[in-house]
């Protein structure tokens, strides 16, 4: 479903009627920054094939594939003219602490931009009017679309890593308090901060080509110069979920040796009041046979003796184990 389209001649946005005949005009008269950008909502198949074949891209038939199945590694591929992104969209969600992944692709060719959004995560609304309110930018054509676009998503990428960080610092914290915490509550973390991670890794080498190599489609140094900053930011953020990764890897095990040394605590507090308490227990079980011929068994201070004996032993047994920190 075609959600957006617009024709942009000399950074400014004008009407845009039958695809075909605008990009036929483009090619025909347009200047090179001139470009048609259209963006579709989960498209099918058949969709896809039909604007394909409407504005005549020719696209790549793996592109189109990736595009209607979805569910693709972050990535950019070159083919021929024409460039294919796969970006994933992360939104974090405050109230569980969890990061949820949508994902974005992007065509690029000669005087048109292809946007397709799959799920509910996208920044290109806001992407869209930034850039048509800086009209001197959208004249550098169609790749300051495709660095608005993937700048936004790292900006969120940013915005995210703040918000990790400080659940990263919080389970840090309680794990060297007083209290226990859940090994369930780390590894959800940590299990958010490998979804983080798959967003991000993969995308750095791509990025990186973008303003370095010879075989980069971005022809302009002031687009190359904010690719790199990009990149930057990307690399920021990437080795900054590299540290959290290894920070929760650390805390976890800290948290399991903390809750071995707690269960090893209770272990020898439990071991020591039955130590307590089988004492008078063995006690009363020997005077409590009866036998006619026991000595104390007719004495007429026999059971205050044993109940002192009991009572000794006991206060006896629970000052060494105090001594020794058991208990």
């Amino acid at each position: 479903m075609i959600i957006d389209k617009a024709l942009y001649r000399d950074g400014k946005r004008g009407s845009c009627g039958d695809l075909s005949d605008e990009l036929d005009a483009l090619r025909a008269e347009g200047t090179h920054t001139d470009f048609l950008w259209i963006g579709l909502k989960d498209p099918s198949m058949e969709e896809l094939e039909l604007v394909d074949s409407e504005l005549g891209l020719e696209l790549h038939p793996l592109a189109i594939e990736d595009a209607v199945n979805g569910r693709q590694r972050a990535k950019i591929e070159l083919y021929g003219n024409s460039i294919f992104v796969v970006l994933k969209t992360l939104s974090y969600i405050e109230a569980t602490s969890d990061i949820e992944t949508g994902e974005l692709m992007v065509h690029v060719g000669e005087h048109f931009v292809l946007t397709i959004r799959r799920g509910e995560l996208s920044p290109l609304a806001g992407v869209r009017k930034a850039l048509e309110d800086q009209p001197e930018k959208l004249a550098l054509g169609p790749m300051a679309a495709l660095h608005a676009i993937i700048d936004r998503v790292v900006d969120e990428y940013r915005r995210i890593d703040v918000e990790v960080a400080r659940d990263v610092d919080e389970i840090e914290e309680a794990v060297f308090s007083d209290g226990l915490v859940s090994s369930e509550a780390i590894y959800r973390l940590k299990r958010e901060v490998l979804e983080f991670r798959r967003a991000i890794t993969p995308l750095i080498t791509p990025v990186q080509m973008l303003h370095t190599s010879p075989r980069s489609p971005v022809t302009s140094d002031e687009l190359r110069l904010q690719f790199r900053d990009v990149d930057d930011h990307l690399h920021f953020v990437a080795d900054r979920i590299e540290s959290y990764d290894r920070l929760l890897t650390d805390v976890l095990s800290a948290n399991l040796a903390k809750i071995s040394v707690q269960q090893n605590s209770d272990m020898r507090k439990i071991s020591a009041w039955v130590a307590i308490a089988a004492v008078p227990t063995m006690i009363a079980g020997i005077y409590g046979m009866n036998f006619d011929n026991m000595p104390e068994l007719h004495w007429h201070y026999g059971y205050f003796v044993a109940v002192a004996l009991m009572a000794s032993a006991c206060l006896e047994l629970y000052l060494t184990f105090k001594r020794v920190k058991w208990l």
